[in-house]
């Protein structure tokens, strides 16, 4: 796979990746760890929390959960303000919950 493909791939909708790597590092500051202590309890790379706490990445299933109990909150905590709107017109997706 070229690197523009691979790109491509990784691409995450800025507002869905911020509002969870708000959550995560809201929560992870209320746990009182760092990141090198969240990735050690959650069995995950440090690099890994970062890229979460950055918005630049959303973790896979399996990190959410680690995640998740490591910090002894539920997974809808980390995903508190995303929600799934269904696809029955142009505006359905994935979109971040009207406060």
């Amino acid at each position: 796979m070229c690197r523009e493909n691979a790109a491509k791939i990784r691409f995450v909708e800025p507002s869905i990746s911020q509002r969870f790597a708000t959550n995560l590092a809201k929560q992870r500051r209320a746990a009182g760890l760092s990141q090198e202590e969240l990735a050690f309890r959650a069995a995950v790379h440090r690099t890994q929390v970062s890229l979460l706490e950055r918005g630049d990445r959303l973790p896979r299933f399996e990190t959410l959960i680690k995640i998740a109990g490591a910090l002894e909150v539920s997974v809808d905590t980390l995903a508190e303000g995303i929600v799934w709107e269904p696809i029955v017109s142009v505006s359905g997706g994935l979109k971040i919950a009207a406060d």
